[in-house]
Parts: structure tokens; C-alpha cells; sequence
């Protein structure tokens, strides 16, 4: 082998490092979040919301069944992932503190088949997962994560007397498909002193 075909491929050894290595110092210094989600919606589940009371305890939800608003909130389109979100509204007239991390929340369509609700974790894994994302940086995935978990409804603390809270619910689809045209959405609320059952479509 000559010596200049060997200059050759020890100069395209030193850019292909050089690159390399640039590449890593930018990952490194980006540590905004993967996608932006947008604030966190401090207003009222818009009228015409599906609702149910029991027991002293007021629900109203509403799915986002359109790919462009789902863009909008997530800057991805959970649909397309087969994620579905549910923005629920939650008031406590029953006279006593509520504990919401007894209750289960669960989806169900006009087949009978169960759509279970994800974590905000759970979600975020199951975006990049859809999105064939494998390589990122986890200061970005954990910002992320953090968004997700803002706009999530907090059913870790208790719910008071009198008080209202909001957020979003993210079911998966039974198989993982895409969320498309869904028929007779309904969401049930298990675990509650009375259980409550909402049709969202």
C-alpha cells in the first residue's frame, strides 16, 4: 500500500474521531427536552364534557381524539402511538379527603376491551418506542418525563374536601395500534366510595 493512500485513511481516521467526538460534546450540552409539551392547562374541562357525580364526588373528562391537538399539547402525536389522553377534571364535595392513589381508571370501547392507563414514564417510553428514538440524551429524556408528569393528573396526594384538581390520564390501546375512529368510549372510575362510569364518545 503507498504511502500517500495511507496519509489518505489516517487523515479520514483524525475527521471521522473528529466528528465523533464533536457530535458527543453536542449531545452532552443539549439537555432541553425531547419534545416541548406545552404548559400546563390551568382552565376549566371545556363545556359539553362527559360527567358523572356519586357520593359527593364530580367527574368531567374529555379525550383528545384529534392528531393535530395532540400535536399541539405533546409536540408528537400520541394517537399514532396508540396513547390515548383524557383530560379530567376531579371535585371533592363528599366531606372528606379522597385518596386517588386507591382508584383505578379504565378505558373501555364499544368491543369490551379494556385500555389500561400508563404513568407519565411509562408514556414517555412508549413515544420514543413508537417514534424508533433509541439514541438521546437522558437529561433530555428526563425533562421530558418531567413535562409529562405536570401535565399528568396527580393522583399521589390526597384530594381535600372541597377542593378541585385537573390533569391528564394516558391509556394505551389494547394491541399498541393506533387510536383511530375509536367507538363507545367509556371511562370508569373504580375504588371511589361509589363507582363512576363516563361515556366519552
Amino acid at each position: 500500500m503507498s504511502r500517500q493512500i495511507l496519509n489518505q485513511q489516517n487523515r479520514l481516521r483524525t475527521l471521522m474521531c473528529a466528528l465523533v467526538f464533536t457530535l458527543i460534546l453536542s449531545a452532552a450540552s443539549c439537555g432541553g427536552s425531547l419534545y416541548k409539551v406545552k404548559p400546563i392547562i390551568a382552565a376549566p374541562v371545556a363545556d359539553g364534557a362527559a360527567g358523572a357525580s356519586a357520593g359527593g364526588i364530580n367527574v368531567r373528562a374529555v379525550p383528545v381524539l384529534i392528531d393535530e391537538e395532540s400535536q399541539e399539547l405533546f409536540e408528537s402525536n400520541l394517537l399514532l402511538a396508540g396513547l390515548l389522553p383524557v383530560r379530567v377534571e376531579i371535585s371533592n364535595q363528599s366531606g372528606a379527603a379522597l385518596d386517588l392513589k386507591k382508584n383505578r381508571f379504565l378505558v373501555s370501547d364499544a368491543d369490551g376491551r379494556e385500555w389500561k392507563a400508563r404513568s407519565a414514564k411509562q408514556t414517555v417510553a412508549r413515544i420514543l418506542k413508537a417514534n424508533d428514538v433509541y439514541l438521546y440524551n437522558p437529561q433530555s429524556r428526563a425533562k421530558f418525563e418531567e413535562e409529562f408528569r405536570a401535565q399528568a393528573l396527580d393522583t399521589e396526594t390526597p384530594l381535600g374536601a372541597g377542593e378541585q384538581r385537573r390533569g391528564f390520564i394516558f391509556f394505551q390501546t389494547p394491541k399498541n395500534e393506533a387510536v383511530s375512529s375509536p367507538r363507545g368510549l367509556t371511562l370508569s372510575i373504580e375504588k371511589l366510595p361509589q363507582p363512576l362510569t363516563l361515556r366519552l364518545n
